[in-house]
């Protein structure tokens, strides 16, 4: 059987959830997110950001994430602004515009936003009240492209939304990964400092499912319930989500599970630096995007699973490997060993 780096879902879960469910598994409890268990996550995620007074809900995916975070604190003529890479562009089926809120999309190398990219967008927005208007700016952290935002990065973004009447929205699907990142160094507790609203992936990171939105700006936590359960993500069984992040923030699991997957990626990337391989984008998490003639590709493609993300040209493609919570030295090292006998 070939081993998977499609992406970091394919597993079910880290044991310790399981053995949770399990041991929980009979106890009476409250519905709809009112558990002992989903009451004691929050807390514990308030904890870990130092922010007590966010508000905190379980939602089941991170398309649903996104969808009842922007149709909730847009209003009709408002739309979102993306890099042209965002998940919410390329990836949810025009979740977003189903809504009703269009979204703005910018290019950008490595998939990050700077206050530079978006001025332009705000310049050409001005012809009120024909054209929609900017109000949310979309980023994500770890990016589509694996990159990710530096402390600098992000405070002089978060300040340049709060100078323009913007909100910031940072999608965290691999948030884990973005933070525990060789270079990086920012905190979950600074990101709930600088974003009006974020989300912290479970899916992607030790999780059956389930990403935990985190409401930092007052104005926004108002009736926000009402959508979702209007959107249909209210699970009369809120425990099995509840139970999940409490576990994951026990003794910084998930952060523990996010490194594990990032070291694993970076022996790949460095064992494909030593042969002079070039890669379509610099990163330091679980996503690595390699450029490789299409023979290796396909010698690789006899052993793994992963996609060919970019044609380079003729004879060179640039391939995406996706590492997890799970991902173990053998298929690592049996990677690496191809790859040092076809280089």
């Amino acid at each position: 059987m070939k081993f998977s780096f499609k992406n970091d879902y394919s597993e079910g879960c880290h044991p310790n959830i399981l053995q949770a469910l399990l041991q929980n598994n009979t106890d009476q409890q409250a519905g709809y997110g009112e558990d002992e268990y989903s009451l004691k996550a929050k807390e514990q995620i308030k904890t870990k950001m130092n922010k007590a007074d966010s508000d905190i809900y379980f939602v089941s995916g991170g398309t649903q994430a996104n969808l009842i975070v922007i149709s909730s604190v847009l209003k009709p003529y408002q739309c979102a602004v993306s890099a042209a890479s965002g998940h919410i562009l390329n990836n949810e089926t025009g979740a977003i515009e189903a809504t009703g809120h269009k979204v703005l999309s910018i290019e950008t190398g490595d998939g990050k936003l700077r206050p530079s990219d978006i001025i332009p967008v705000l310049e050409n927005h001005k012809n009120v009240p024909h054209q929609v208007m900017p109000k949310l700016v979309y980023i994500s952290n770890s990016t589509e492209l694996g990159t990710i935002y530096q402390a600098k990065e992000l405070e002089e973004l978060s300040d340049f939304c709060k100078q323009n009447n913007l909100y910031l929205f940072m999608d965290g699907a691999r948030l884990g990964h973005g933070l525990t990142a060789e270079i990086s160094d920012l905190t979950l507790e600074r990101v709930a400092e600088l974003t009006d609203i974020l989300y912290l992936g479970g899916t992607k990171n030790g999780a059956l499912i389930g990403e935990a939105i985190v409401i930092n700006h007052p104005a926004l936590q108002e009736d926000f319930a009402f959508n979702i359960k209007q959107k249909g993500a209210l699970l009369a069984k809120g425990r099995l989500l509840g139970i999940q992040f409490s576990e994951l923030m026990k003794d910084d699991l998930y952060f523990d599970l996010a490194k594990h997957a990032n070291q694993q990626a970076m022996k790949i990337k460095h064992a494909l630096q030593k042969k002079g391989v070039q890669f379509l984008s610099d990163t330091h998490t679980n996503q690595i995007f390699p450029i490789l003639s299409n023979k290796v590709i396909e010698i690789l493609s006899e052993n793994f699973e992963f996609y060919v993300w970019k044609k380079i040209d003729d004879q060179s493609s640039a391939i995406r490997l996706i590492t997890s919570w799970n991902t173990g030295d053998d298929p690592v090292n049996r990677f690496i060993e191809i790859i040092e006998k076809e280089l």
